[in-house]
């Protein structure tokens, strides 16, 4: 298998309208708005071509200049991937064009990240892949916040969820509060590559059950019978922002960066 990172398109999807940060695409982080941010570390990991998909002219205006693609969507898709479907209809990518789904919460996603997500995709024939990183703390496999996963050995997804995954049974037993080395803990990072063709039959695929139980988009996925590619980020992905608390340890984070 090539190491070479092959051709991709990262698509952005940035929604003006969230409930626990509102115009979060424009807040301002050191004085950058965050879709800014995150266009930029597209730009700095190589894609051929960096798109938008947005549902407010406020957010294209300010990626003005940024040498990036808009993409006006419409404002009711459920989810970032049915929006970035309208724009791979919209463009008409080819349908083995790898396609990566950067977050546009995700301002501090390393480039090295964002490759891997399309390299691990071109090496498998899953129709997609996705990314992990160790858990390294009971805490955190214990949160509900954090989505946990399990793979097969040739790294494709077996599950995705918000319980402890896996369940050591012995270990745990006994003491909750430390793991036990030698199982698999792996957080999902939530960053997508897609071939074009399979993101416009995703968009159509019925929710399913486990989708809506644990609110899992990618879990629909899996539930059709379609397989998930996971390998491990190279580098670690600071966390996302979805809260003002999130945007002030953001700033806190930026700093310590200088």
């Amino acid at each position: 298998m090539s190491n070479a990172v092959p051709p991709f398109i990262v698509a952005i999807p940035a929604r003006y309208g969230s409930t626990r940060l509102p115009a979060k695409p424009l807040r301002e982080i050191d004085g950058v708005p965050m879709v800014v941010r995150v266009a930029q570390r597209a730009l700095q990991a190589g894609a051929s071509q960096v798109v938008v998909a947005v549902d407010d002219q406020r957010i294209a205006d300010a990626l003005a200049g940024q040498g990036v693609k808009i993409c006006m969507t419409r404002s009711d898709h459920a989810s970032g991937s049915d929006r970035l479907a309208e724009c791979a209809a919209r463009f008409g990518w080819a349908d083995d064009t790898i396609v990566v789904n950067l977050q546009g919460d995700e301002p501090f996603a390393p480039a090295a990240g964002i490759r891997a997500v399309a390299q691990a995709l071109a090496g498998d024939d899953a129709p997609m892949a996705t990314l992990a990183t160790p858990i390294i703390d009971a805490e955190e496999l214990f949160d509900p916040n954090v989505v946990k996963l399990v793979r097969t050995v040739n790294g494709r997804a077996l599950y995705f969820s918000r319980a402890p995954l896996p369940w050591a049974r012995d270990a745990f037993a006994i003491d909750r509060h430390a793991l036990p080395s030698g199982s698999p803990f792996l957080r999902h990072i939530g960053i997508y590559a897609y071939r074009a063709g399979f993101l416009e039959r995703y968009s159509r695929l019925p929710r399913t059950p486990l989708e809506r139980t644990e609110s899992l988009e990618q879990l629909r996925v899996l539930e059709h019978g379609h397989a998930i590619a996971v390998r491990l980020s190279p580098e670690p992905f600071p966390p996302g922002i979805d809260t003002e608390a999130d945007l002030e340890r953001a700033e806190l984070w930026l700093r310590t960066q200088h």
